[in-house]
């Protein structure tokens, strides 16, 4: 089952075929992550809270 790098949080292997790079078999950071996210193909801190 595979994770997120960044907060260990589920993630489906059709999420990661799409968004992790191909020598990957988990992603870097996902939805559930409040302090980083996905900028292109770079990760970067987020400018401002995610969370509820």
């Amino acid at each position: 089952m595979p994770r997120c790098h960044n907060c260990e949080g589920f993630v489906t292997e059709d999420y990661v075929r799409v968004f992790a790079p191909d020598d990957m078999a988990s992603v870097r950071v996902c939805p559930n992550c409040e302090d980083k996210l996905r900028d292109g193909a770079e990760i970067r801190e987020a400018r401002s809270t995610r969370g509820n």
